[in-house]
């Protein structure tokens, strides 16, 4: 596992589960079906974000 795999994952996770929150709380209330989202908003990202991999850098730089 590489740092930046894993930053680049936990950064995807922040802004996916605060833009599914700030979307949630518009009427001062969190449901339990909404916290349900923001957690699988943030699971979700986390995963994808982690399994896509960096792109190889073919120039030798």
């Amino acid at each position: 596992m590489k740092i930046a795999s894993a930053a680049k994952s936990l950064i995807a996770g922040i802004a996916a589960g605060s833009a599914a929150a700030i979307t949630a709380v518009q009427d001062n209330v969190l449901t339990t079906g909404e916290g349900v989202t923001i957690a699988l908003a943030v699971l979700g990202a986390w995963g994808i974000t982690y399994a896509v991999p960096n792109k190889q850098n073919n120039a030798g730089i």
